[in-house]
């Protein structure tokens, strides 16, 4: 996922869930333990074509 793609999903989102968003990534450790999750994972590892 590039660049434009992120942007292009964010900018789909409500001005709320933009909100959400932003606060979420301006927190680190609430960050990491999202990005550690088993979901996040699973799609991190769709994204990047790993099995």
């Amino acid at each position: 996922m590039d660049q434009n793609s992120v942007n292009q999903l964010f900018q789909s989102l409500s001005p709320e869930q933009q909100k959400q968003v932003e606060k979420i990534l301006s927190d680190k450790n609430q960050t990491e333990k999202i990005l550690q999750s088993p979901q996040a994972q699973a799609i991190i590892k769709k994204l990047t074509g790993e099995k």
